[in-house]
């Protein structure tokens, strides 16, 4: 079944009485993400349930993660690109 770009959501849920949280998804890519986690870590994320075009995992709420953006200052950035021309010309 083919979804649109607005029906492949991701829902995460979870609640301060739980430990646990889940992760509803209708797009494969995270699915791909999620699928290679229940794989290599199967004591730490689970399938709970899945149909032809969704799948629902759970995993400890702990590993719900919020960052703040990454602040690049001009000279990281000037490095980083003269990294890259060093590792292109020497390819």
């Amino acid at each position: 079944m083919k979804l649109s770009r607005y029906e492949q959501e991701t829902i995460v849920s979870y609640n301060a009485g739980e430990q646990t949280a889940t992760i509803y998804t209708r797009d494969k890519a995270v699915m791909r993400k999620l699928d290679t986690l229940v794989a290599d870590f199967p004591a730490t994320y689970k399938l709970m349930k899945q149909d032809e075009v969704s799948k629902t995992y759970s995993f400890p709420k702990s590993f719900v993660s919020y960052r703040k953006p990454r602040a690049v200052n001009t000279e990281q950035r000037e490095r980083a690109r003269q990294m890259m021309i060093k590792q292109n010309n020497s390819k």
